[in-house]
């Protein structure tokens, strides 16, 4: 069967759903033929030299937020299980995401997409980097096995800006409004981080017909 996770790279949650999906294609090899990672942007309007990490959640959430600390204490105790060390500590810019989903979207040729797309939040959850940057960004696609030269010159242009803009448009068409987002063969949506077992579970019954 085929899938498509929709993502936003700033969304840590869909670092956890990405993980969550490893462990169930480890438990179900071979079943998920095609895997596409879509855009989606939480905050399109954030500016291109990004804000202050700690500063825009306390605009968005309130300055210490117990809703927003017990989500983050949550993320930090599953993340180990799933091979993750956030860091919500470090000072950190958010950075708006188009360049990140561009250059995920140019790895979908080469069959990387899923690789780069966890290595732009690796970055940006476990090490606090600036995932606007175009030269961490080539970095990702030239250890990922891409045309560092061909990424850096298209990071450099607005190659599929307007591309990226309409996709993320469709999707909320499509009534997303939060991600990570799984739709399996195009039919079979899934919302939100959920554990493996319950992917593996959606991935049984749409193979045996029962959904």
């Amino acid at each position: 069967m085929e899938l498509d996770l929709v993502i936003d790279v700033v969304c840590p949650w869909c670092f956890v759903g990405k993980r969550q999906l490893d462990k169930a294609m480890a438990e179900r090899p071979g079943v998920i033929t095609a895997l596409r990672v879509r855009p989606y942007q939480l905050a399109p309007d954030a500016p291109a030299e990004g804000v202050d990490r700690a500063g825009y959640y306390d605009k968005k959430f309130g300055k210490d937020s117990p809703q927003l600390k017990a989500s983050r204490d949550h993320m930090q105790n599953i993340g180990p299980g799933l091979g993750i060390a956030f860091d919500f500590e470090s000072e950190c810019r958010i950075g708006n995401s188009l360049d990140a989903h561009r250059l995920i979207r140019w790895a979908m040729t080469p069959g990387l997409q899923a690789e780069v797309a966890d290595a732009v939040m690796s970055a940006y959850f476990e090490r606090c980097e600036f995932i606007a940057d175009h030269d961490l960004l080539t970095d990702i696609a030239a250890k990922a096995g891409m045309d560092a030269d061909l990424v850096a010159d298209l990071l450099a242009s607005d190659k599929d800006k307007q591309l990226i803009a309409q996709e993320v448009f469709q999707a909320m068409q499509l009534g997303i409004s939060g991600v990570p987002m799984f739709i399996f063969d195009g039919k079979h949506a899934v919302s939100g981080a959920q554990d493996a077992s319950v992917l593996v579970e959606v991935m049984d019954k749409i193979a045996a017909g029962e959904i």
